[in-house]
This record gives structure tokens, C-alpha cells and sequence, in this order.
């Protein structure tokens, strides 16, 4: 039986999130299980005047060229893809794996060299989409394996997946809206200031902000959305940090990731799993170990973690830090083939300053 709030997800995307246009050429990708919402999404860029292009990934493709690529098969990016990157309007990616973990077993260096293949692509778009040549959305569509990644049962995690998208089924569109100004009180309060501090269990924080930009994440980039962002000066965050919630990244689960920064590159790193892939990451080129991204997640729709960061990196009371490549939106001029997410609750006990001005306290905005 087809869920409607398909059809409500895909409005929100096409009409609100990337506001397709008349003569928008979009992109439109997804795993095999995203069907459904792709089909959808595929009907109101049509309505909208665009042209789509799905380009669909069969299941396991990756591992196979993983498992069997040679160094110049892994590093390959095919024309047809460099010639979308640099041209395209919008694009869409809906993700729907059937089995997250399929990358365990990869050695974490070919990885390493696949990601930064990608770079010059990775570099164009975010080019693209700071000269305002580019919107794009990333989703995930609910299956089996991301509903047992968060320990639930796939209603329940549809529940979550589209409670956390489109709560307001009557005005999806309208409810991002109220969300973008909610938001921009705190983004505007913040413009101006020169340092943050964060304290929490197992976190001490200190970075340089001044004549950086605080982004407003209200459903334009990603969805669900809901946080705030910023790029830390590259030179001066400072201190230390163990992070809360486990991570997932390029199919591999690490739990207990420790970071220790100086001069805001990672002097020292560790993992109670995973660290080898860690470690890997962390050399993959010189923008790796930098911090691209500090953020406060706001959706209070996403309580606890699922185990996938779209969905984690939101959680109402977390802050969290990017390794890598910064967002040009925010004055960051970090470049890298690697941005990865890691997320900490600060629900108990934390404390976010801004200039010695407390506005963020056990989670919650005081502005």
C-alpha cells in the first residue's frame, strides 16, 4: 500500500527545499528501495516544469568495485558524472541501503583512495552552491537495515524517518517556513561574535569564530534538517573531546571516538572500535584532520541516535564537529575529499558560550 506521506515528503523537497524551476535540470539518486520516493519526487519536478534524470544504484555495486577495483578503477570518475556535477540545477539523493554494513570489510586505504578521487567533483559543487548555481537535498528513505541500525522495528523507524521530515502533514511546506525563522533569531543573535566555548562531559572546546558566517539549516540542504553551523578559523580551535553517540561511516561503526586538537588540526586520535578506519580518514590528504564544521543540532523531533548521521548530527541537545572539507557558505577554506560528521549529547550537563555570554545550556537555546 502506498504511504502518503510519500507524496507529502517529495512536495516538500521539490517545491520548498530546492525550489525546482521551470527549465531546472535535476539529478534524482537513490538506491534500489528508494522507488518509491524517487517515482514521487520524479512527478513533481514534472509538475514543476524541470527535467529529471534518475540515475538508480543497484545493490552491492560498490562493494564489487571495491572488492575486485584495481588503484585506477577506484580513482575513475566517469565523464558523464563530472559533465551533471558542473552543469545540473538541483540535485536529489535519496539514500536506501538494504545493508550498511556491507563495507566492513574493505581495507580502510581503498577507502581512503576512492573519497579522494572525488575531490576536484566534491570542490566544484560546493563552489557551485556558494555562487548560487546549485541547490541540493540529500534524504533517506526507510528500510529494514537502517530500522535495525536504530534498534527498531521498520513502522516504528517510518514513524521516526517521516515524523522527523514532514510532522505537519496539513502544511509540510509551511512548517519549514516557521522552522527558517525560528532558527534565524538564533543565527542573527550569533552573527558578530568572535568565540565559542563548549563544556560537557568529556568535551572542552575553545574556537575562533570572528567574521564567520552562522548558517540557518532549516530544509534546504538536507531533510530532515535542523541545526545551526559555522566554520570554526582554521588555525584556532583548541582542545579536547570524546564523543557520545556512535558513528557510521563509509559502512563501517565506530563507537568511543576520541579527538585531542591543537592550533584546530587533530594531533591525536582514538577509538574504543574502529580506530584503524579512523586513522585511515584521518590521513586520507592534508585538509583531513582540520575541523571543517562546528554545528548545534535543534530538531527536537530526534531524540536519540539512529546510527545514520543524517538523522543524528539533528538530534535536539547534540553539537557536533566535522572533520575535513568546511561549507564555503560560512567563510571556511578547508578543502578535502573527507567531511564527516561526530556527534555529542549535551543534554546532560553541557554548555555552549559565545564571547563568555551563555546561550546554550543542557541542551537547550536560552535565546
Amino acid at each position: 500500500m502506498f504511504d502518503p506521506r510519500v507524496t507529502k515528503l517529495a512536495e516538500v523537497l521539490v517545491q520548498y527545499s530546492t525550489e525546482v524551476r521551470p527549465g531546472d535540470k535535476v539529478l534524482l539518486r537513490g538506491g534500489a528501495p528508494s522507488l518509491p520516493l524517487i517515482q514521487a519526487i520524479y512527478g513533481e519536478v514534472i509538475r514543476a516544469g524541470g527535467f529529471p534524470l534518475p540515475l538508480m544504484s543497484p545493490e552491492g555495486t560498490k562493494h564489487m568495485l571495491f572488492e575486485y577495483g584495481n588503484d585506477e578503477q577506484l580513482q575513475f570518475v566517469h565523464d558523464p558524472i563530472k559533465l551533471i556535477f558542473e552543469t545540473y540545477d538541483v540535485f536529489i539523493t535519496v539514500d536506501a541501503s538494504v545493508n550498511t554494513m556491507s563495507m566492513s570489510n574493505i581495507p580502510p586505504a581503498k577507502v581512503a583512495l576512492n573519497q579522494g578521487a572525488s575531490r576536484e567533483v566534491f570542490s566544484t559543487v560546493l563552489k557551485r552552491y556558494e555562487a548560487g548555481n546549485l541547490r541540493w537535498m540529500e534524504t533517506l528513505y526507510p528500510t529494514q537495515a537502517y530500522a535495525q541500525d536504530a534498534q527498531m522495528s521498520l513502522t516504528e523507524y517510518e514513524n521516526l524517518v517521516f515524523g522527523a521530515c514532514v510532522p505537519d502533514l496539513d502544511d509540510p511546506v509551511g512548517y519549514w517556513k516557521r522552522v527558517s525563522k525560528q532558527q534565524q533569531r538564533t543565527v542573527e543573535w550569533l552573527t558578530g561574535k568572535k568565540v565559542i566555548d563548549v563544556e560537557g562531559p568529556e568535551v572542552r572546546l575553545h574556537m575562533c569564530v570572528e567574521n564567520r558566517s552562522f548558517v540557518n539549516c532549516d530544509g534546504k540542504g538536507n531533510m530532515p534538517d535542523g541545526e545551526i553551523y559555522t566554520c570554526p578559523v582554521e588555525d584556532s580551535v583548541e582542545g579536547h573531546v570524546k564523543f557520545s553517540f556512535p558513528t557510521v561511516y563509509g559502512g563501517r561503526k565506530m563507537e568511543g571516538v576520541e579527538l585531542w586538537i591543537e592550533q584546530g588540526r587533530v594531533v591525536k586520535a582514538q577509538a574504543e572500535s574502529g580506530e584503524a578506519f579512523l586513522q585511515e580518514m584521518l590521513n586520507m590528504d592534508e585538509g583531513a584532520r582540520s575541523i571543517g564544521e562546528f554545528a548545534i543540532g535543534t530538531n527536537a523531533g530526534i531524540q536519540g541516535a539512529t546510527g545514520n548521521c543524517l538523522y543524528d548530527e539533528k538530534i535536539g541537545g547534540s553539537f557536533h564537529l566535522a572533520l575535513g572539507a568546511s561549507a564555503p557558505d560560512a567563510g571556511g577554506l578547508i578543502e578535502s575529499a573527507l567531511h564527516w560528521d561526530l556527534v555529542s549529547d549535551l543534554r546532560t550537563g553541557g554548555r555552549i558560550c559565545a564571547d563568555g555570554e551563555l546561550f546554550y545550556e543542557n541542551g537547550e537555546l536560552l535565546i
